[in-house]
């Protein structure tokens, strides 16, 4: 398995369709969070969209809704968050993917995702992927043959995600924690509810919480476990005699 980072000028990118055109007159940056759903045809992904002014309130959104879709060529939109202090919006979005992406996406051959970092500004985009080696080169080979102009980054060799991570959690319970942090499930007070955590991931709410669950038990456990991380006997209840 390896990563690679590539650098690509926003207008081509936008001349391709794949950024709308505009974007950036309104919002200063945008930030993959994570993919949810990845097909030749379309995508759907979690996003961090930075506004250039204040933030529109949800209700304002909501009526919008149609035209900002228009506008912005997606299939749907869905406001997960708002955070006025940095003006962010996390946004769930789905969108048709153009022809030319999707001829690369079926090079991939599904075995190529988006990871972090992948940032968008009105200058450049910095993305970077993970997949297998050889399903990255022939994407690499399409862009040069295509004379699609990138630059290389970063290039990596990466291991396979193991089984468990060293905290003990699985590959599963790793990404499901690690989503539920970035959209405020563990911040006080909660930024969203399960349910709507658990709406894009395939998964639903029950199922969703039960992974957390289990993931919270190994994390309390190894802390539980680990020196100075032993609960004093003084201040655990008293057993029934």
């Amino acid at each position: 398995m390896q990563s690679v980072t590539l650098e690509f000028r926003t207008e081509d990118l936008t001349l391709l369709g794949v950024i709308p055109p505009g974007l950036f007159e309104k919002y200063e940056e945008v930030e993959l969070l994570e993919t949810l759903r990845l097909e030749q045809g379309w995508r759907l992904q979690l996003l961090r969209v930075r506004r250039r002014g204040p933030l529109r309130s949800a209700a304002e959104l909501e009526r919008e809704s149609r035209r900002i879709r228009a506008i912005y060529g997606l299939e749907s939109f869905e406001l997960v968050e708002r955070r006025p202090r940095t003006r962010d919006y996390i946004l769930l979005v789905r969108q048709r993917n153009p022809e030319r992406l999707r001829r690369w996406l079926s090079l991939a051959g599904g075995e190529i995702s988006p990871t972090a970092p992948f940032r968008l500004s009105a200058e450049k985009v910095v993305a970077s992927f993970h997949g297998d080696e050889r399903a990255l080169r022939r994407v690499l080979k399409r862009l040069d043959r295509e004379e699609f102009p990138y630059r290389v980054l970063r290039a990596s060799g990466r291991p396979q995600v193991p089984e468990e991570s060293s905290v003990g959690l699985t590959a599963l319970q790793a990404r499901l924690v690690a989503r539920a942090w970035v959209l405020g499930y563990y911040a006080v007070p909660r930024r969203i509810t399960l349910t709507r955590l658990a709406r894009g991931s395939g998964r639903s709410a029950p199922a969703y919480g039960k992974v957390l669950r289990r993931a919270e038990g190994r994390l309390v456990g190894r802390w539980l476990s680990t020196e100075g991380g032993t609960p004093d006997p003084a201040e655990l209840p008293a057993r029934e005699p």
